[in-house]
């Protein structure tokens, strides 16, 4: 409840109320707002009509959304500072304490892309785009980016917040580059100071939310190496340079030798998944190619990671005397979730769910590209539980993904909470407790 008329304090009920007032009335909305984007998925830079949708949404409440270049994607500020012009803003991680400068800003990302899919679910709200679905969650990440943000704004009405939350709907994550790197050359990290994101867990229940302090996703890039030798017949592999054999040297010994040289608890690990030489039985072929992707949790690991990998690389294949050529791709860093964020999203958990809400989540070698915020500004991913309790688990990435849409209104109360959290945080105001515990 409201400490006062003119203010609404950040203690427990209070933040279960701004957004607890928003669903009571427009609960049944936001599964709608999530189905209507389910069945309409789109490809990565291709959100066109998932951005116009988002825009007009905002706009009916007063807000003023930022097109990301292209016509893909958009931010918008709520808060005190939702009608300053995009000039005016300056560099990520800018000192909003300094005279004359503007207060810092919070950043909430949802990823808005869909992913080349058949939606093989048998509900009325399924793809009708041939092809494409949205197997790993961004249209719930969406809608609960987008209820958070009307709840948020209709509190800005009524009682202005201390501080600006400004909503990021991201094209794009899951292509390589993604599309955070188009965001921040944009300027959508102009003044922020951290950083929130969710993620659908199908491992986790609804009204479960899974925090984890250090790497929660792995850095995760793709690697090419192509052989080359001037071919010959199989009946006289020592006059030739035979690549086939010096090909199976080096899909087995590059990944072996490099755990050798970095730390084991980076977690680093190739794992090819293409492979090819030759046509026919009895000739040693001109050109061998191995394609594969690096994944490790290590941030000053992943930034040295392609020297030490075409050095190795060379030096398997070198007593062969194949010629090696080696292209290696940036792909995302890990997501290194900050302990004082986290432990933000913890509290809000708390506050708005319930102690019992918060359980520790694992970590994964799988990429996400929130993590490029990360390299700019402190910031932490949640897992959001979308499994009905004794109900199936489907996976991320297969056709029959779905969720138990009750996780809509639990991610708009955690997002909610966190975000007049972190605003109170930086006005000096806050309980502090203890840290997320992490499974030994």
């Amino acid at each position: 409840m409201s400490s006062s008329p003119t203010r609404e304090s950040s203690t427990p009920e209070a933040l279960d109320h701004v957004a607890g007032r928003w669903l009571a009335r427009h609960e049944p909305e936001l599964g709608r707002m999530r189905r209507y984007l389910h069945a309409r998925p789109e490809l990565g830079r291709q959100e066109f009509e998932t951005t116009r949708y988002l825009a007009a949404r905002l706009a009916e409440v007063g807000l003023r959304p930022v097109l990301l270049p292209h016509g893909c994607g958009l931010w918008v500020d709520v808060g005190p500072r939702a009608d300053v012009a995009l000039a005016d803003a300056t560099a990520p991680g800018r000192d909003a304490t300094a005279p004359g400068r503007r207060r810092p800003t919070l950043l909430l990302r949802a990823d808005i892309d869909a992913l080349p899919l058949d939606d093989e679910t048998e509900t009325d709200y399924r793809s009708v785009t041939p092809g494409v679905s949205h197997a790993c969650g961004h249209d719930v990440h969406t809608t609960i980016l987008l209820g958070t943000g009307l709840a948020l704004a209709a509190r800005h009405a009524r009682t202005p917040l201390p501080g600006t939350v400004r909503l990021l709907f991201q094209p794009a994550e899951e292509l390589m580059p993604g599309g955070s790197l188009d965001a921040i050359d944009a300027g959508a990290l102009a003044n922020v100071s951290c950083a929130l994101a969710l993620h659908c867990d199908p491992a986790i229940d609804v009204g479960k939310v899974g925090l984890r302090v250090g790497p929660v996703t792995a850095a995760s890039d793709q690697l090419e190496v192509t052989l080359r030798g001037p071919g010959g017949h199989t009946s006289r592999p020592q006059n030739t340079v035979d690549l086939v054999y010096a090909l199976g040297r080096l899909v087995t010994e590059l990944p072996a030798t490099l755990t050798r040289l970095v730390d084991p608890r980076t977690a680093l690990c190739v794992v090819w998944g293409q492979v090819s030489a030759g046509s026919v039985p009895n000739a040693i072929p001109r050109t061998a190619l191995a394609r594969g992707t690096v994944r490790l949790l290590d941030r000053d690991t992943w930034r040295s990671a392609p020297d030490l990998v075409e050095r190795v690389a060379h030096q398997v294949v070198a007593p062969y005397g194949a010629e090696v050529s080696l292209s290696y791709t940036r792909g995302v860093p890990p997501v290194v979730n900050d302990p004082g964020v986290t432990h933000l999203f913890e509290r809000a958990a708390v506050a708005s769910l319930g102690p019992e809400a918060v359980v520790s989540t694992g970590q994964s070698l799988g990429g996400e590209d929130f993590a490029w915020y990360l390299e700019h500004v402190p910031g932490a991913l949640a897992r959001l539980g979308t499994r009905t309790p004794g109900g199936p688990t489907y996976d991320l990435h297969q056709g029959r993904f779905d969720v138990d849409e009750r996780a809509l209104g639990v991610g708009v109360h955690l997002l909610t909470a966190a975000a007049l959290l972190a605003l109170d945080a930086r006005a000096g105001v806050g309980p502090q407790n203890p840290p997320v515990r992490q499974d030994s």
